[in-house]
């Protein structure tokens, strides 16, 4: 089992900055790819940006390509999310996620691991 903790989500004007954080624990020698979606209140979990632990090859969804940046600490077992020029639509619950396989990284059902979320708003 793999165990994802999330920390760094908050309240944040329009056009300002956050870092998100995961911490993974366990059997971490299992993850291939990480992850993150998010979801906001009346829509589907989407997939937001994705990497692979030990190639470090990033994938972005177009709605964050150019302002959001993830990344790893591989020494910490850390995934990060650096988020630039926040807008409204950003507003969502935002959830780390980790798999066993390169496949399918945009699907969330391809995830075999979860944190519990963080919320990100972003006020007009």
């Amino acid at each position: 089992q793999v165990q994802l903790v999330e920390s760094g989500g908050g309240l944040v004007q329009a056009g300002g900055s956050l870092r998100l954080a995961c911490a993974a624990s366990g059997r971490t020698f299992s993850i291939y790819t990480m992850g993150w979606f998010r979801q906001a209140p009346g829509k589907e979990r989407e997939f937001v940006a994705a990497i692979t632990w030990s190639a470090g090859n990033t994938h972005y969804a177009n709605s964050v390509k150019g302002r959001f940046t993830i990344s790893r600490d591989n020494a910490k077992i850390t995934l990060y999310l650096q988020m630039n020029s926040l807008k409204p639509e950003d507003t969502a619950v935002y959830y780390c996620a980790a798999k066993k396989s390169g496949s399918y990284y945009y699907t969330s059902g391809a995830y075999d691991y979860w944190g519990q979320g963080t919320q990100v708003t972003v006020s007009s």
